[in-house]
Formats: C-alpha cells, sequence, structure tokens
C-alpha cells in the first residue's frame, strides 16, 4: 500500500516540460488510465443504459456496435481498452525508470523490481482466475514397480488471464529497455510485429492448412493448447494464451517510444501532442493496409491489430496530454483520474464485491433512470473517490 496523491508512487512520471513543472507529474497519464479503466469498470454499461432510456441514435449506434468484442475477425472501439491499459503502461517506463535511476537506484534494483511486479501480476491473474478456490485434486499413482507418484491436477484452473498478459509484455518491455537504446527498442517492436506475423503466416501446423488464421487452426492456439497447463478460456484457444502474448510486447514498447518522445526536452507541448497524432495516425494507415492480408484479431493479438490500438491509444494520449498537461484544462479530468490512480484496486477489487448488487440494496430507492442502471458503476467511484481522499493507493 502506498499513502500520499503528491506522488509517493515511485512509478510516476516527473516531467521536464515548462507546462507541467507547477504538478511535477503526468496528469493526463493518470485520466487516460482512468479513462481506460472506466469502461471495464461499467462504462459501456452507461452506454447501454443511455441508448434504452434515451434511445438517442448515437447512444444505440454505439450500444450495438462497440460495446462488445468481434468473434474472431474485425474491430470494435470495446477491443482498444486491454492494449490501451497496456500502452499506458510502456508510457510510463521510461519515467519511472529515470525517476529511480535519479534517487540513486542501481540497475540490479530496477531489474529486481520490474520481475517482481511482473510476477505479482501473474499471480494477482490467477487469483482472479479462481486458483484460491483449490479446485484441483491431488492423488497417488501406481507405477509399475509398485512405487506411488503424486499427481497434481491442475485442469481446473485457467493460467492464461488479463493481468498474467500485462505482467508478460511489461516484463519484457522493461527488460528491453533496461539493455537497449530507444532505437534498438523501436527496431525490436518492428521485429516482434513483422516476426508474429511471419510465424502465423509460414509455419506448418498439425493437422491444418499453413498460414491458417482460423479459430484452433492457427499456430499460436496450437502451441497453447500443447504447452499451458489447465484449461483454456474457449476450451481449444485462449484470448490470453502464450504465443500471442509476444506482439504484445510491442503494444507496450510502442507506449515506451511514447514516453520517450514526451521526455524529449527540445521540443515544447504542442509539438510533442502533435507528434504523438501523427504517429497514431500512420500506425492506424498501416493497420488497415496490413489489415487485407493479416486481419486485425483481439484473439490473437495480430500485428495489425497491435498497429490499430496502439494508433488510437497514441492519438487518445495527444489528446489528453494537450488539454491537462499542455493547456492545464484539468478539471473535468477529475472524473478519470480518481479512477486511473487506483486502477488495480477496482479491477480485482470488482471481481471480488459484486457491485451491482451491493448498489440495488444501498441505492434502489434513492436512484432513478440512468443512475439507477449504472448503480455499481457510481458506487465504485466513490469507493475510489473515498481512498483518493484518504491518500491510499493499492499498488502491485
Amino acid at each position: 500500500m502506498s499513502r500520499g496523491i503528491a506522488r509517493s508512487r515511485n512509478d510516476t512520471p516527473i516531467l521536464s516540460d515548462p507546462q507541467s513543472q507547477s504538478s511535477g507529474r503526468l496528469w493526463s497519464l493518470d485520466a487516460l488510465r482512468g479513462f481506460d479503466m472506466f469502461w471495464i469498470i461499467g462504462g459501456e454499461e452507461l452506454i447501454r443504459a443511455l441508448a434504452k432510456l434515451t434511445e438517442n441514435s448515437t447512444f444505440i449506434e454505439l450500444a450495438n456496435k462497440h460495446t462488445d468484442h468481434p468473434e474472431w475477425h474485425g474491430f470494435t472501439l470495446y477491443d482498444c481498452i486491454f492494449p490501451l491499459f497496456m500502452f499506458i503502461a510502456g508510457v510510463a517506463i521510461p519515467y519511472s525508470f529515470a525517476s529511480h535511476l535519479a534517487r540513486g537506484q542501481g540497475s540490479l534494483a530496477l531489474h529486481l523490481r520490474v520481475i517482481r511486479r511482473g510476477i505479482l501480476l501473474f499471480l494477482l491473474g490467477l487469483v482472479i482466475n479462481g486458483a484460491l478456490a483449490f479446485n484441483f485434486s491431488l492423488h497417488f499413482d501406481q507405477l509399475a514397480d509398485g512405487t506411488r507418484h503424486l499427481v497434481t491436477d491442475f485442469s481446473h484452473i485457467r493460467f492464461p488471464s488479463v493481468l498474467g498478459r500485462i505482467g508478460i509484455g511489461y516484463t519484457f518491455a522493461a527488460l528491453i529497455v533496461l539493455h537497449t537504446k530507444p532505437r534498438n527498442q523501436l527496431l525490436t517492436c518492428i521485429g516482434l510485429l513483422i516476426g508474429y506475423w511471419a510465424a502465423l503466416k509460414f509455419i506448418p501446423v498439425p493437422g491444418f492448412e499453413k498460414g491458417n488464421f482460423f479459430p484452433g487452426q492457427n499456430l499460436g492456439d496450437y502451441i497453447d493448447r500443447h504447452l499451458l497447463p489447465g484449461h483454456l478460456y474457449r476450451t481449444f484457444r485462449d484470448p490470453e494464451g502464450l504465443f500471442s502474448a509476444i506482439p504484445s510486447i510491442a503494444t507496450v514498447l510502442i507506449g515506451v517510444m511514447a514516453g520517450h518522445w514526451l521526455r524529449r526536452g527540445e521540443f515544447g507541448g504542442a509539438a510533442k501532442a502533435a507528434g504523438l497524432a501523427i504517429a497514431g495516425v500512420v500506425c492506424i494507415a498501416a493497420a488497415l493496409a496490413w489489415d487485407r492480408t493479416f486481419p486485425i484479431n483481439k484473439n490473437l493479438w495480430t500485428s495489425s491489430f497491435v498497429l490499430m490500438t496502439s494508433g488510437i491509444s497514441l492519438v487518445l494520449l495527444s489528446v489528453f496530454y494537450l488539454v491537462i498537461d499542455v493547456w492545464q484544462i484539468r478539471g473535468w479530468a477529475f472524473f478519470f483520474v480518481v479512477i486511473g490512480v487506483n486502477a488495480i484496486t477496482v479491477y480485482v477489487g470488482q471481481r471480488i464485491i459484486n457491485f451491482d448488487e451491493l448498489a440495488t440494496l444501498v441505492f434502489s430507492h434513492h436512484l432513478h433512470g440512468v443512475l439507477r442502471e449504472c448503480g455499481g458503476l457510481f458506487l465504485k467511484w466513490i469507493v475510489l473517490f473515498f481512498l483518493y481522499k484518504q491518500r491510499i493507493f493499492l499498488r502491485v
């Protein structure tokens, strides 16, 4: 647990830009993280409620087409939520490392910190998946020589998870940053995207046609079925599987590139925001071009998916950075900042506490319309606001 809003959190970015010197922090990153988490903790329910209660065509369009994931190929705005969080984690890495080095921490301490964080995220993912329910069995098998062999059955546990993927992407990207210069980090990112495409396209899968991107018939799903213990989310495939974690490292590295760009002292805030926006548009254009031969697919986390979601993330960061840190128009962002500074807390907490049922008990006779439909979201924010006011921040 960390206490102290002014920012005792060790991974807090400290800006060199004149526009942010007064606050000593990158407010836009907390706000963008909170904006992202808002959709995870109930933002899509708010859109559906607004569509239902107002019958507004815009809300109906968003509710019908962009509040869920495609079954396989394709893209909706809802697909941006997960990769945006990983992108933001990447943006924070250069700031975090610079802050630790400025305080005199050495390379070994940084390595241990990165590895510890990655392991904790993976373990938290297992907890959310129900590992603490101990729903696995132990039994002894009688061998031919008469000895008994203890066998552990983990078939009821799902090892891949959202937090596990974040842990993998963050850990490997951070280690790459610790051992390479920005130019080589960019080249590594490009190599991961091209290499992943080449592997899925040209490595044959036993029993299936080479270069097959269909569910369960591609190289990634084949590897996950044979290497991952426990069960997979979709029986024969898993959207957070092992092999598709490789391009997710590139998602974090693109965020790292954005972090390097924002830390450069020779450009003003407006120029930095413009640079982010231009890079985002380029990524989106490249994704749409690549989509013709390597479809945008969240389940496979395809290279075109990385470029599409990273492009949108870059554009969002440019807008948040320009408005919040350059123009210093911050009042509107407070709602999201409260969520962003305790993102992991609310993500894990909503899986332990049923906020929707609790909100029904607490607010059923006091809220009406949209607020009643989204009482769980409202209650989560109240809890996060309380933690914010108490200067309590739970982090990994």
